[in-house]
């Protein structure tokens, strides 16, 4: 598993805890250049976990969302232990 440096960091409508998701370093950016559009759109779409897990978000639930530097101390999905 490669390490991850950045996650996806999802606030759902209706609120609670915001849900992380550790990134593939290969797909960041281009998830970073997509996102306006997947938000604005509540579009449907596969996101690739830093951990080779392909997670499935629906943006029509996400109220905002973000790609943020791993703290290292969050709980987050596509970052698990091999």
């Amino acid at each position: 598993m490669s390490a991850a440096k950045q996650a996806l960091v999802l606030h759902l409508v209706g609120g609670g805890e915001p849900v992380w998701i550790a990134l593939a370093e290969d797909r960041a950016a281009d998830l970073d250049q997509r996102l306006h559009q997947l938000v604005k759109t509540g579009q449907t779409w596969d996101v690739a976990g830093a951990d080779g897990t392909t997670l499935v978000v629906n943006f029509a639930h996400v109220a905002t969302a973000h790609i943020a530097p791993l703290n290292g101390t969050s709980r987050m999905y596509g970052y698990g232990q091999k």
